[in-house]
This record gives C-alpha cells, sequence and structure tokens, in this order.
C-alpha cells in the first residue's frame, strides 16, 4: 500500500463511504445514506463516482430491486488506506 491522498476518495462524503465499508461487508445504501445524510440522488452521485473508479461493487438485491449493497473492492481497499495513511502523515499522527 501507498500512502498518497486520492482526488477520488478525498471529498468528505466519499471518505465517510469508504470508512464505512472497510470494514469488509456488505452495507446496504440505505445505511450509509442516513449515516452520511445525503439524499438519494446526492449519494448516488457519489457512489457512482466510486465504481466508476473501480473503489466500490454494487449488487442489488434478488428479491427487492431497490435495495442495492455496496463493497470496497480489493483495489477501493487499496486506495482508501493509501488516503488514510496520507492523511495520517499530514497531522503527524
Amino acid at each position: 500500500m501507498t500512502a498518497r491522498l486520492d482526488q477520488v476518495i478525498h471529498p468528505t462524503h466519499r471518505l465517510k463511504i469508504c470508512a464505512m465499508l472497510d470494514a469488509g461487508t456488505p452495507v446496504e445504501m440505505s445505511v450509509i445514506k442516513d449515516a452520511v445524510d445525503l439524499s438519494a440522488s446526492a449519494l448516488s452521485k457519489q457512489v457512482a463516482a466510486l465504481v466508476d473508479a473501480g473503489y466500490v461493487a454494487q449488487e442489488r438485491s434478488s428479491v427487492d430491486s431497490r435495495r442495492i449493497w455496496l463493497t470496497l473492492t480489493k483495489e477501493g481497499k487499496r486506495a482508501y488506506r493509501g488516503h488514510v495513511e496520507a492523511l495520517r502523515a499530514i497531522v503527524g499522527t
């Protein structure tokens, strides 16, 4: 893992989304929506940027297509953890 700031992850809402997903278990999009306090459309836009970068994978529920589960990809974990390390280096912890 290389410690470097990542421009895709850097915006606050995307950083919060990645932090929630870093635990490794899929998280339902509605849970993230409530936690980061975004409208559905604003969250969708932030998630799309992460998906387009290859950092987040999404899977729709087979029972209810409105339910979407998100996970960090391997590349997403690497980028997120490198971003956090770069932030720690900046603040000296």
